[in-house]
């Protein structure tokens, strides 16, 4: 069953930007070398670090369809980092997951215990709604 894992982290002004550099660097080889393990595992679907804030838009569609956009919103306490899609045998093992990722060294080398959101991938909607 496919699972999505959702960094939902750093506060604005106060996140990886003003991380040491060797701390920076330990995050992402960390990161890289568990991506290359869930690959190898064959559970990688896919795996992408988001932008800051600061490059966001809400997008809305207007009375005749085109877009309007809205942002940025620099008061954001929290946003979306990141995210990955599993291909795994059961939730347990997308939560064994979603652990590593929370434990993820922040600076000093210290875990940051970041709240990982594990949410099931529908295949589709529910039968009875195709109907």
């Amino acid at each position: 069953m496919k699972y999505m894992l959702m960094m939902n982290t750093m506060r604005t002004g106060r996140g990886v930007p003003e991380w040491p550099k060797k701390d920076l660097q330990a995050h992402i080889a960390f990161m890289i070398a568990l991506n290359q393990e869930l690959h190898e595992r064959g559970e990688l679907v896919s795996a992408e670090g988001l932008s800051f804030p600061d490059q966001a838009r809400l997008v809305r569609a207007g009375k005749d369809g085109t877009p309007m956009t809205d942002g940025v919103f620099p008061e954001s306490k929290e946003f979306l980092a990141g995210f990955w899609i599993i291909d795994v045998e059961s939730p347990e093992r997308a939560y064994v997951i979603g652990a590593r990722i929370s434990a993820a060294p922040g600076p000093g080398g210290s875990p940051l215990n970041i709240p990982i959101e594990v949410r099931p991938v529908m295949s589709g909607p529910p039968p009875e709604m195709l109907q």
